[in-house]
């Protein structure tokens, strides 16, 4: 039999019977629709949590006291103490090679008092590099000038948030604010970052580090994060900042995350999502590739005597095989189809109707989609089909 001929004799088999031939491909694309719709929310939210962290460059290194992975437990009845990391430290480590960049962060949560207002808010101890660490812009003003830690003057810089908050539209230039028992000047608004996971970037102020450990009355830095050249791996840099850390302190007492690190752990934990929702869908799947072998097991025993006449004129058992799959890969192949498109349809107008709801659908999840239905469709009528194959023609005749 020619393979056209098969084709057309396989559709023809499916538009005999129209309702229950929707009815058997309903199943199919109700599951790729879930699949494709699950994934695409998946997706959607694996791209904007990255995205969220990327906002801040990639290329940054986080040094942090305590060291967090240990050998094991120390013992019993020694105390153990954690040397704090210092000025002098982030200095040693902003002096080292291919750093473009260091902040010495402190922060805690304070009153803050200008313009006969009063806000509790984030107050963050920081370097003068940090908006090079964190591509962060000015809109107004300037940022912390670069001077010496221990002789830095009381300046501060407000959020876009909080600025709004104390001041309204007026200009906060020049203006006194009182942070705890310190006074400071205000000398810049960073401009709007909106919120990172939750964390409202735009309602903090900025002061200098010093100031920040006078503030909150504390010996040592709760972090430096440190920004390195373009292109160079993470590795390289970690490595030197452990071993000046290190020098200085006699031992690790310390932990250092990169960018790189965290983001690539955070993408496995959110592949791992992704694929737990596309499984959750799958399981329609499963109920399409039901209906499938259902549908073409009641087909072979409908259509007993046309099996035993194309037996009987000579058609090889590997083509009444042929026809049966091939009949089964059309229902889930359509199936697919239809599926594809009510899947992206109805993932579009989700996005739509809840726009802060990411949602992302990649062609590859489309087409992954459409050969697992073929899949499901071939793993489906394959024991319908040998059925057929196996039946004796003239068993077949007689029953006809």
């Amino acid at each position: 039999m020619r393979p056209g001929d098969g084709l057309q004799l396989a559709l023809r088999a499916i538009t005999a019977h129209r309702l229950r031939s929707f009815l058997t491909l309903l199943g199919i694309a109700v599951g790729i629709a879930a699949v494709i719709l699950l994934t695409s929310i998946g997706e959607g939210i694996h791209r904007f949590v990255l995205a969220e962290f990327t906002q801040f460059g990639t290329n940054v290194i986080s040094v942090a006291p305590g060291k967090v992975k240990t050998s094991g437990p120390a013992p019993t009845g020694i105390p153990t103490s954690v040397r704090p990391l210092t000025l002098e430290d982030a200095r040693a480590l902003g002096r080292l090679p291919h750093i473009t960049g260091m902040t010495a962060t402190v922060w805690g949560n304070t009153e803050v008092n200008a313009n006969g207002r009063l806000r509790r808010s984030t107050i963050n101890g920081v370097s003068a590099e940090m908006l090079k660490v964190y591509h962060i812009q000015v809109s107004s003003g300037q940022f912390l000038p670069a001077e010496d830690a221990d002789n830095a003057r009381a300046f501060i810089v407000l959020g876009a948030k909080l600025k709004e908050e104390l001041f309204g539209t007026g200009n906060p230039l020049g203006a006194r604010v009182r942070v705890g028992g310190l006074t400071f000047r205000v000398i810049g608004v960073l401009e709007a970052k909106g919120q990172f996971l939750g964390i409202d970037l735009d309602d903090a102020a900025y002061i200098p580090t010093a100031r920040a450990l006078e503030l909150y009355n504390r010996d040592g830095l709760m972090k430096i994060d440190l920004s390195y050249e373009e292109g160079l791996a993470a590795a390289t840099v970690s490595a030197l900042v452990k071993a000046t850390l290190k020098a200085r302190h006699g031992r690790e007492d310390f932990t250092i995350t990169t960018q790189e690190d965290m983001l690539q752990t955070l993408s496995n934990i959110l592949d791992v999502l992704t694929l737990a929702v596309g499984a959750l869908g799958s399981i329609s799947l499963l109920v399409g590739g039901v209906g499938i072998v259902t549908i073409m097991t009641i087909a072979v025993s409908e259509r007993t005597g046309e099996i035993g006449l194309l037996v009987a004129l000579g058609a090889p058992r590997r083509t009444i095989l042929g026809l049966f799959l091939g009949e089964a890969v059309a229902l889930s192949a359509l199936g697919g189809l239809l599926g594809g498109f009510l899947g992206v349809g109805v993932a579009q107008l989700l996005h739509l109707l809840l726009p802060a709801l990411p949602v992302h659908t990649p062609l590859s999840f489309v087409v992954l989609a459409e050969s697992t239905a073929i899949a499901i469709g071939l793993l489906a009528g394959v024991l319908p089909a040998r059925r057929a194959a196996r039946l004796d023609a003239v068993d077949a005749l007689r029953a006809e």
